[in-house]
């Protein structure tokens, strides 16, 4: 029973959605809110964590160009070897000849496979690319050739005061708050958020697991960090931090 009260109850977590009917009679809303539209940007903590499906420029491809290519007598700027020069996402693309989305009509990958040994880069003499270095220019080429980064979430110092409170302030205390919060649940201090938390109904809510509906309602998902240090947080016990 305290389980079917706390799904009742999150289902209004999103600000967005404070004025909207209980949840009842398999999830039907009446007239939800569209909160789909173009409002302002609520991420907490900003980045854009990787993809392992995704080839990054940053990352991955520039690092192994610059230690491989663009050295002196080589692809450096200095030198420019055959005009071409390995040292930055516009040197490369545009001196390297890529062509997004088609990597085999792109000079550099053409040249890295050449099956003439004397034609193929990096010179004889020099470290061959890996297979997967190969790989990896061929799959962020086909992704489109983008200028593109990523960035790990760190949850090595997650803390309450510091990390959760501020999300669940901005994301769900517009409705959980208050002498009437919504549902009669209130997420306003850290004992209202750690029960929920221990219970395992915040983790299951924002991911929509466990049977629960997808939190925050009516809108957009958490980002993925956020959803990371928030689990981080309740797997380290929830502590009062």
């Amino acid at each position: 029973m305290n389980r079917i009260w706390i799904i009742v109850a999150l289902v209004v977590c999103a600000a967005q959605a404070c004025k909207h009917d209980p949840i009842l009679d398999e999830l039907i809303v009446e007239d939800p809110i569209d909160t789909t539209g173009g409002g302002p940007d609520t991420t907490v903590f900003q980045g854009n964590p990787c993809d392992p499906d995704s080839v990054y420029f940053v990352n991955e491809i520039l690092p192994f160009l610059t230690a491989s290519c663009a050295q002196p007598g080589c692809h450096d700027a200095a030198t420019a070897e055959d005009g071409v020069v390995l040292d930055s996402y516009f040197n490369i693309v545009t001196t390297g000849d890529v062509e997004p989305f088609d990597p085999a009509d792109s000079e550099i990958y053409e040249t890295i496979t050449d099956s003439d040994l004397d034609d193929r880069m990096p010179p004889a003499g020099e470290d061959p690319l890996t297979a997967e270095q190969i790989q990896m220019i061929y799959d962020w080429i086909a992704q489109g050739a983008q200028d593109n980064s990523c960035s790990s979430c760190d949850t090595t110092e997650v803390t309450f005061a510091q990390t959760i409170y501020p999300i669940i302030e901005l994301k769900c205390q517009g409705c959980h708050s208050g002498a009437q919060p919504s549902s009669g649940l209130s997420l306003e201090d850290y004992g209202d958020i750690s029960t929920i938390a221990i219970s395992g109904a915040l983790y299951s809510s924002i991911t929509g697991s466990n049977g629960y509906p997808l939190m925050p309602y009516n809108s957009n998902a958490l980002p993925a960090c956020e959803i990371d240090l928030i689990q981080t947080w309740i797997l380290e016990g929830a502590p009062d931090n």
